[in-house]
């Protein structure tokens, strides 16, 4: 993947991929602003494809971000809360396997800040809360200790 970001006039970039462009409006929005709406985005796409993929219609989804910073600069996020709201035609359980495979599996953007930023979420589905700030493993790079595990013979 490659970006080209080149100054336009004022605090105004444009930003050209392989795909498109689009204009940076900075300080309208923020680079900050646009990272955290690339996050979210990217699990949103998922969890319209990855039921679409399994025959199941995802509608009226909103996800909702919420970052806390570090202080001082570089202000890097200590924490991500997500809020997924969606209908479907999925039972619960199914609904939340679909935002914890965007979350654990499949969005790289999510992915790429896990290991510095504590991740939690809530899902409502159907307009029910299935799930309340659950917490992903994720944050300071910690590591599990799953204890000794005995190794088959090869």
């Amino acid at each position: 993947m490659k970006i080209s970001v080149s100054h336009k006039e004022a605090m105004k970039f444009e930003a050209t991929t392989s795909k498109s462009s689009f204009i940076i409006d900075c300080p309208t929005i923020s680079p900050i602003e646009y990272f955290l709406s690339g996050i979210i985005t990217c699990s949103a796409t998922d969890i319209i494809l990855i039921p679409k993929n399994q025959g199941k219609t995802v509608t009226d989804l909103v996800v909702d971000g919420e970052v806390n910073r570090a202080e001082p600069h570089p202000a890097k996020f200590d924490t991500l809360h997500l809020t997924y709201n969606f209908n479907s035609d999925g039972d619960d359980t199914t609904a939340a396997r679909w935002v914890m495979a965007s979350l654990e599996t499949y969005c790289s953007t999510i992915n790429t800040i896990r290991d510095t930023t504590a991740i939690s979420y809530s899902i409502t589905h159907n307009g029910k809360l299935i799930r309340e700030n659950e917490k992903m493993i994720s944050g300071g790079g910690s590591k599990i200790d799953m204890g000794e595990i005995e190794a088959c013979p090869s």
